[in-house]
């Protein structure tokens, strides 16, 4: 499997961002597709993430009601729209998919997840 993010830049306080993540390979129905986020000297964090079947997760309360993950299964991509942004929004955020292998995945555990994309910039002007 294939990750590749687009959609990372520098935006102000208050404005919003898309970000999307194509994916290519086989058995994508059987992967859980997250968006994690990193900033330096710390780990990175779960943002959202979607299965295939429609099942979507988000991370701390600092995104909730702001990030909006969609998954489209026959394009292969899962998008994140950020809205209300903040600076401590500022971080990498990187696309990733795990293999879902029984009922009892982790969605938020960055350790679970096989394939990760090479990450985009997001920076939150003040």
């Amino acid at each position: 499997v294939q990750l590749q993010a687009y959609g990372g830049g520098l935006v102000q306080a208050g404005g919003s961002l898309r970000l999307s993540c194509l994916a290519s390979g086989r058995l994508l129905s059987s992967k859980y597709m997250g968006w994690f986020r990193q900033t330096p000297g710390k780990e990175r964090e779960f943002v959202a993430g979607a299965s295939w079947s429609g099942v979507m997760n988000y991370g701390g309360g600092s995104v909730k009601g702001r990030f909006t993950i969609t998954r489209d299964n026959a394009k292969n991509t899962v998008d994140l729209q950020m809205d209300s942004l903040k600076p401590e929004d500022t971080a990498v955020y990187y696309c990733a998919a795990q293999t879902i292998r029984s009922i009892y995945y982790s969605p938020s555990d960055s350790s679970q997840y096989d394939y990760w994309g090479q990450g985009t910039q997001v920076t939150v002007s003040s």
